[in-house]
């Protein structure tokens, strides 16, 4: 599994209706591309949910690394995003573990999204597995997480250039006022042709 994301910050004045209209006429055109798990379509607006800015964002876990190349540079429909809002930085991360929780059955409304730095750490009994450790110990919190009546898929991910680490979730409703630190989105809508495909734990 592979996981990507791309976000447009607009402008405090932007035509939000406008932009919401735009999205929904073209979201289908990804409901059935081979090799994409999901892909998420996301909204933040100023001032909702502590949100600093209007976003439009969109968050994909791939199941296949081709099937993201051809997105991207393809023509498999990253043009249409350089043509509305020129060409965004895509960032990129390994996949880690990949759950689904007990709401899956459902059209997720909202989403989150946490980033860790992984930073330096001793290892004292200088085995190199400390970071073996951590991530484990990340993937041990994602799955109690994930076993939360209103989960509907929870994923990690890393992203080995920045040693950072990202937590994607997606809720039934709204994300619960206990998750602290992360991003808070809308979610617009939800194209998953491949979500049945995501290799369920752990990813190795």
């Amino acid at each position: 599994m592979l996981a990507s994301q791309y976000e447009m910050t607009l402008p405090a004045d932007y035509d939000l209706p406008m932009l919401r209209k735009r999205i929904a006429a073209a979201w289908h055109t990804l409901d059935d591309l081979d090799g994409l798990g999901l892909k998420a379509y996301l909204f933040r607006e100023r001032g909702r949910d502590g949100s600093p800015v209007n976003e439009y964002s969109c968050f994909y876990l791939w199941n296949d690394p081709g099937a993201m190349a051809g997105f991207l540079v393809g023509g498999g429909g990253f043009e249409r995003i350089i043509r509305f809002f020129g060409r965004p930085a895509v960032r990129q991360w390994s996949g880690l573990a990949c759950l689904s929780g007990p709401a899956r059955g459902t059209t997720p409304r909202a989403a989150s999204r946490q980033l860790t730095v992984l930073p330096p750490e001793a290892d004292p009994e200088s085995t190199g597995l400390a970071l073996a450790t951590r991530i484990q110990q990340e993937i041990d919190a994602l799955a109690e997480l994930a076993r939360r009546e209103d989960v509907h898929t929870a994923a990690l991910a890393v992203d080995t250039q920045h040693w950072q680490l990202v937590r994607f979730v997606l809720w039934q409703d709204s994300v619960p006022p206990d998750q602290q630190g992360t991003e808070r989105y809308e979610v617009l809508h939800l194209s998953a042709p491949g979500l049945a495909e995501l290799p369920n734990g752990r990813h190795w």
